[in-house]
């Protein structure tokens, strides 16, 4: 987690803070989303934390960071279902340093196909490096029995 300052500078901080033009799509106490300003599918979607964390590598085996990630999915699906029922394919899933854009960790919720095609390149999953499926991200972050 980053201090105030780098948060004050944070865009998506300012957007979920409700100080940007940005239309939001969904808002609740923990997570905004709104439409990727350069969408890459039929509907890119960005589900993000009020919170400011900065990466995925900032995310630990514990109940609360399971919880958020859990309920940005939850959030994400509904959206795209909602927005997108003609779509048979979605996707869901974040970026991991060094490959991710704001430093304020966002999830991609993509209605597929990808527009244009070429784009699906940015969200490729590479072993431990790109994009991580929003699934496999709680599997690694899913807390130990002892832990709940």
């Amino acid at each position: 987690m980053a201090g105030a300052a780098a948060a004050s500078r944070c865009i998506f901080c300012q957007i979920a803070g409700k100080s940007s033009s940005t239309t939001l799509l969904y808002t609740d106490e923990k997570v905004v989303a709104f439409q990727d300003i350069k969408p890459a599918a039929l509907r890119h979607y960005l589900v993000i934390p009020v919170d400011h964390i900065r990466t995925v590598n900032d995310l630990q085996r514990r109940p609360e960071d399971y919880s958020l990630v859990s309920h940005m999915l939850e959030v994400g699906k509904a959206l795209i279902q909602r927005d997108a029922p003609q779509s048979h394919q979605y996707r869901f899933g974040f970026h991991q340093p060094p490959f991710n854009s704001v430093n304020h960790i966002h999830l991609h919720c993509f209605a597929l196909p990808y527009t244009p095609r070429w784009k699906r390149i940015k969200y490729l999953s590479v072993g431990s490096f790109g994009f991580i499926e929003a699934e496999k991200l709680l599997e690694k972050i899913k807390p130990l029995p002892s832990q709940l």
